[in-house]
């Protein structure tokens, strides 16, 4: 679950982690009122789920309460495009407004799981912008592991700092920040944390200029809390209902209709789908905790777009979700929606059997498949129409 900046700042703020006075605005008229109120130069800074938002135009600063007013009026309701947001853009529907800060020296801090040992790994370097290309070409970036349940070794945070060329009080200062990302990272269930730039401002405080925070959602049922800060006008509401009826599910551009338990079996099967030149609808992963209903729900989804021409159903069923759970859940969608689509089937694993006898009394268009690779050639020839 990606947060916007403020929210971001507001959580880090209760770790310690210091960031310039702002206020969130939804009109022109607010934004004029923060800046009156803030006093001083600010920065108008729109709120998106994506970075480069400066070089995108949509982080100026504003002398005076007039040019806020003028800058948030200009990025409301825009669609700023960025690197990471694609060419569609997103929408700015709300602008932080945060008092302006001198920095003397700036840092990029990151933390994120290592996917290779699954230990915790702090990044450092020369803050600002450009950060991405500099990472890509792994040029400037210092690294130290943490542990997963907040053990550090003696001295790693001091060596690490000192790597990042800072010494005496300032260094003092980096490592508690550290520290207190580390914490906050941990007890937050977090994925990432990103502060690009941390700065020491005239007094030598380090403030965070800007801040990008990843909750797992997976450990949000631990976080009540955490789960309402979620935007939800600003999530696509087909994933979001998936969500809910616990699914991972992303619509695409093809016409081949997935269903799939298993976020590797699904990456799997679009994977040759594609290979055998087809082009995969939507990407699902029916966790294990869904039942017939969700699992119901979440092939409504495919259904209901009008670009799928056939349902391929891979599916591998398990201790925990059964093979006829899943075929259990497709009857009841096809009968919900009323739409019949051919179907083809590779299904294997726990109570299989069971599926098969289950899916031959709903009287659906169907071939079954003995492996992956038969069911995606399968698929593809009935969507291009060759079948």
């Amino acid at each position: 679950m990606d947060l916007h900046e403020f929210k971001a700042k507001r959580l880090l703020s209760g770790y310690g982690i210091a960031s310039p006075e702002g206020r969130v605005a939804v009109t022109a008229d607010e934004a004029a009122g923060a800046a009156k109120e803030l006093g001083g130069a600010v920065y108008v800074k729109a709120q998106i789920h994506a970075g480069d938002r400066a070089k995108a135009g949509g982080v100026k600063k504003a002398e005076s309460p007039a040019e806020a007013r003028k800058i948030a009026d200009e990025l409301l309701g825009k669609k700023l495009v960025t690197p990471q947001t694609g060419p569609a853009g997103h929408a700015v529907k709300r602008v932080l407004i945060e008092s302006a800060v001198r920095a003397q020296k700036e840092i990029y801090l990151s933390m994120m799981v290592d996917a290779l040992d699954a230990s915790i790994v702090v990044l450092g370097g020369k803050g600002g912008s450009g950060i991405e290309d500099r990472a890509a070409h792994g040029k400037g970036l210092e690294s130290l592991h943490l542990g997963l349940n907040g053990e550090r070794k003696a001295g790693d945070i001091a060596g690490f700092c000192k790597r990042l060329g800072f010494t005496g009080a300032e260094a003092e200062k980096l490592a508690a920040t550290v520290k207190n990302m580390h914490r906050a990272f941990i007890e937050l269930d977090a994925s990432l944390i990103e502060i690009n730039p941390l700065v020491f401002n005239e007094k030598g405080e380090m403030v965070a200029l800007d801040a990008k925070i990843v909750l797992d959602d997976n450990a949000l049922f631990r976080h009540p809390d955490l789960a309402g800060l979620r935007e939800e006008d600003e999530v696509d509401a087909i994933e979001l209902k998936a969500q809910q009826h616990q699914i991972n599910f992303m619509q695409m551009d093809g016409n081949i209709g997935i269903v799939v338990n298993g976020a590797g079996l699904g990456l799997a099967t679009l994977d040759m789908v594609r290979a055998a030149g087809g082009e995969p609808a939507n990407f699902m992963d029916i966790r294990t905790t869904a039942r017939s209903l969700d699992i119901a729900q979440g092939i409504g989804l495919v259904l209901d777009n009008p670009k799928v021409k056939v349902i391929l159903v891979n599916v591998y069923g398990g201790g925990m979700q059964p093979c006829d759970t899943i075929i259990e859940g497709l009857g009841i969608a096809f009968r919900r929606k009323g739409r019949i689509l051919p179907l083809v089937l590779r299904v294997t694993g726990n109570n299989e059997d069971i599926a098969r006898v289950r899916i031959e009394s709903f009287g659906l268009p169907k071939t079954q498949s003995t492996d992956m690779w038969q069911a995606a050639t399968r698929a593809v020839a009935i969507a291009q129409g060759r079948a």
